[in-house]
């Protein structure tokens, strides 16, 4: 891949910590590029995976550490709280050297304002309802799980790869984004901060679309989409995926 050089790079809900987690590909996208900003967008370790086993901590974890530690040497980095990650409560706002850990972040460039954070906040289930959450993540596990062992029996087979998981997954977001009348939410505090952008993560769908007014962005995830927002020296926002 050839070796790029933006202003910023958002890229959340890697879940450090998860069975599922794809930190090496993290590590080699954020590796293979360079950025003025990082915003790590929430969910970047996993603490309810970590709390419920110890012992899946791994090499990669370690080396995302590393590189993390060594890109804070010569560039800004932003901590946006997620739900997964909560126990960075006790801690925000903190903010040392190119380090600042936050539950959100107001980035302005060009002719854009944009409003950062993870998204759970407009999650009802999330939010209120953190045993169902927590139930919840359990069987999204379990379907991961399950597509693992479908897709081994399809390349056998000579089929191409299907996420009935990511499907799933996509189907509930949507159903809890409908509940919790997301669009109308992301209108109403990008205007309530002054902003004419967001951008979150949480729902693990990658997206750059217009609501109304307001430029949503959402950075997707290192578990299934393998995604990050990126934006150029000149102000343009697109997504890179693997």
């Amino acid at each position: 891949m050839e070796r790029k050089k933006y202003k910023t790079i958002v890229i959340s809900d890697i879940h450090i910590g998860s069975r599922w987690s794809h930190t090496q590909e993290a590590i080699d996208f954020l590796s293979g590029n360079d950025c003025d900003m990082l915003v790590l967008g929430g969910d970047i370790i996993d603490g309810w995976h970590l709390g419920r086993n110890r012992r899946r901590w791994r090499h990669d974890y370690n080396r995302f550490l590393q590189l993390l530690l060594r890109t804070l040497e010569t560039t800004k980095v932003v901590y946006i709280r997620g739900n997964h990650d909560d126990f960075l409560d006790n801690v925000t706002p903190f903010h040392y050297g190119n380090l600042s850990i936050v539950d959100n972040y107001i980035y302005e460039s060009g002719d854009k304002r944009i409003y950062m954070f993870h998204g759970d906040m407009f999650d009802n289930v999330t939010s209120r309802f953190r045993w169902l959450s927590k139930f919840g993540d359990k069987l999204y596990s379990m379907m991961l799980q399950i597509n693992r062992l479908y897709n081994d029996h399809r390349r056998r087979h000579g089929k191409d790869y299907i996420s009935i998981s990511k499907v799933m997954k996509q189907k509930v977001k949507d159903i809890v984004s409908r509940a919790s009348n997301f669009d109308n939410n992301i209108v109403s505090i990008a205007h309530r901060h002054g902003c004419n952008a967001v951008i979150c993560g949480h729902i693990h769908q990658p997206d750059i679309r217009y609501i109304k007014d307001v430029l949503y962005m959402n950075s997707g995830d290192w578990i299934e989409s393998l995604s990050a927002l990126v934006e150029d020296h000149d102000g343009n926002w697109g997504l890179c995926q693997l």
